[in-house]
């Protein structure tokens, strides 16, 4: 495997998947990425990457997740059903100890989330649910959250024409693990 340049802080995230080039596989860039965050928040992403792909495995309809690199940011989405929309994460930008889950602004997603869980979680805008490194996360509702950003298109096709907004649509159905 090409060595990978080392990561800085100080330069974007394009100028780093440059150097990188076209000869590495999407695995390898988001590893990259993930490899130049600071330690501290780089678990917190890879805790909500697996908490990603664990819905995407216990939701139905939703299959495999195509994992790749959007706007430089790790991003999941459903291409194999095609039953949902992209969930990215990231550290936030501009605000030392936050990161976030981000989705598609043209949704109603967040304004969705936001009607569910008004206490649960924190919303930055129409775009995302924020996070701080030092607390923990209501695994539970983020969770019924990346079901529902993952079954978007499906809830969407099987309410259209019902006059039933999408937040009061159906909720995913999430298989239990067993243990």
């Amino acid at each position: 495997m090409a060595r990978l340049p080392a990561l800085r802080s100080d330069i974007g995230i394009g100028a780093v998947m440059a150097k990188i080039g076209n000869r590495q596989t999407s695995g390898d860039r988001v590893a990259a990425v993930f490899a130049g965050y600071p330690p501290a928040l780089r678990r917190k992403l890879q805790r909500l990457q697996r908490l990603i792909l664990e819905t995407a495995r216990t939701t139905d309809g939703v299959g495999a997740l195509q994992e790749t690199l959007k706007w430089g940011q790790p991003s999941y989405l459903p291409a194999a059903t095609g039953s949902g929309t992209t969930v990215r994460i990231d550290r936030v930008k501009d605000q030392p100890g936050r990161y976030a889950m981000y989705f598609h602004c043209q949704t109603n997603l967040v304004e969705t989330f936001r009607a569910i869980y008004p206490n649960e979680l924190t919303y930055g805008g129409n775009r995302s649910i924020l996070f701080d490194l030092d607390k923990t996360i209501d695994e539970a509702a983020l969770k019924h959250c990346i079901a529902l950003a993952l079954t978007y298109h499906q809830r969407k096709a099987t309410t259209r024409g019902q006059g039933t907004p999408n937040h009061r649509s159906p909720s995913p159905r999430v298989r239990r693990k067993t243990s």
